[in-house]
C-alpha cells in the first residue's frame, strides 16, 4: 500500500488502537478514526469520524474513501445485550459498509479467550473447539463470522501487555497478594504479546504485501512465556513482589483464591496460573513481520506506566 492510502480504523484511542494509530500515522497513510468523542485536535494524516459501531451512519461514513479497514474496537465487559450491540451487530454493520464501499483488506481484532477455560497447551487455530465463557469472549467470536464472511483476517492474541495495560499486570499485582505461593510452580505457558509488537503486525497486515490468507491467526509472540518468569521479570523492576513460597497445584491456589475476596476471578487467575499457550508462528511469518524479542524483553519500555498505575491502585 502506497502513503496515499486511507485506513479505517475503529478503536483508536484504546490500550492497542492507540499503538496502531501510532503505527499507522509513522507509515505515512492516512486515517480515518471512528470516535463518540472528536478530539479538539487530530494529528498529521488523522481525521476524527463522528459515530460509534451501534451508529449505522458511522460506519457507513468511516468505510468511504477507505482501502483499507482495520476494527479494533470491542465490548470487553457488560451483559448480553450490551456486548451484542457492539461485537456482533457492531461488526456486522461495519463489515457490510466496507464491502459497500470496496474496502479491500480487512483487519480484525478478536481473542483467544474464545476458546475458554482451557487448559491449552501449544494448540493450533481451532484445534479445540472455541467455548467461550464471558458474554464479552461469546459475542466476539459471533463477531469474528461477520468479520471471516467479509473477507478479513482475524486475530486471537492473548494476554497483551506493555503501555496502557490495565489488566495483566494489574490483575498479576492483585493475585501475587492473595494467593502468595508459586501456582503450579510457575511452569504454565502463557501465549502472550507486548502492545508495540501486536500493533506492528496489525499495520504489516494492513498494508504490506504479504503471504498471510484472511482466516483466523493466533496473534501472539511465538516463543510462550512461563508465568513464574513473567512474576519474576516484573519483580525484576520493583513492580511486584518477587515470586516466593511453595510450589502449589491449581486446586490448592483455587482454595488460597477463594479465601481472599477480590476483583480477580477465578477463571481470570487460571488466565495466568495455568497453561493458555496458542501457536502463533505462523502468522507472523506469512505477514513478513519479524515478532521482536518477546514480551519480557519489551517490559522495561512500560516499567514507568506499571509503576504509575499500581501506585495509583494501592492509593
Amino acid at each position: 500500500m502506497t502513503a496515499g492510502t486511507t485506513v479505517a480504523l475503529t478503536g483508536a484511542s484504546g490500550f492497542i488502537g492507540s499503538g496502531v494509530l501510532a503505527a499507522l500515522t509513522a507509515r505515512g497513510v492516512r486515517v480515518r478514526a471512528l470516535t463518540r468523542r472528536v478530539p479538539e485536535a487530530a494529528g498529521p494524516g488523522i481525521t476524527w469520524v463522528p459515530g460509534d459501531l451501534t451508529d449505522g451512519a458511522g460506519p457507513a461514513e468511516l468505510c468511504e474513501g477507505a482501502a483499507v479497514l482495520v476494527h479494533l474496537a470491542s465490548r470487553v465487559s457488560g451483559g448480553a445485550e450490551e456486548c451484542e450491540a457492539v461485537n456482533v451487530h457492531g461488526t456486522a454493520a461495519l463489515m457490510a459498509a466496507a464491502t459497500r464501499a470496496g474496502v479491500r483488506r480487512i483487519v480484525h481484532l478478536s481473542t483467544a479467550a474464545v476458546y475458554g477455560e482451557g487448559p491449552h497447551a501449544g494448540i493450533e487455530v481451532d484445534e479445540v473447539p472455541p467455548a467461550p465463557l464471558s458474554e464479552a469472549s461469546r459475542t466476539r467470536l459471533l463477531g469474528e463470522r461477520h468479520a471471516l464472511d467479509a473477507g478479513a483476517h482475524v486475530l486471537r492474541p492473548g494476554l497483551v501487555t506493555g503501555t496502557g495495560d490495565r489488566w495483566v499486570v494489574p490483575a498479576l499485582a492483585e493475585l501475587v497478594r492473595r494467593v502468595p505461593v508459586r501456582w503450579e510452580g510457575g511452569e504454565a505457558r502463557l501465549s502472550v504479546v507486548d502492545r508495540a509488537d501486536l500493533a506492528r503486525l496489525v499495520t504489516a497486515l494492513a498494508l504490506d504485501a504479504h503471504q498471510a490468507p484472511p482466516g483466523v491467526h493466533h496473534a501472539s509472540h511465538p516463543e510462550p512465556v512461563r508465568a513464574g518468569d513473567l512474576l519474576a521479570a516484573l519483580a525484576a523492576l520493583g513492580l511486584l513482589p518477587a515470586p516466593a513460597g511453595p510450589a502449589v497445584p491449581w486446586e490448592e491456589c483455587r482454595r488460597l483464591l477463594a479465601g481472599t475476596p477480590g476483583r480477580v476471578s477465578e477463571r481470570q487467575f487460571s488466565l495466568v496460573a495455568r497453561d493458555h499457550w496458542y501457536r502463533s508462528e505462523a502468522v507472523w511469518r506469512l505477514a513478513a513481520c519479524p515478532p521482536g524479542p518477546g514480551p519480557l524483553a519489551r517490559l522495561p519500555e512500560a516499567a514507568g506506566w506499571y509503576r504509575e498505575a499500581l501506585g495509583a491502585a494501592r492509593r
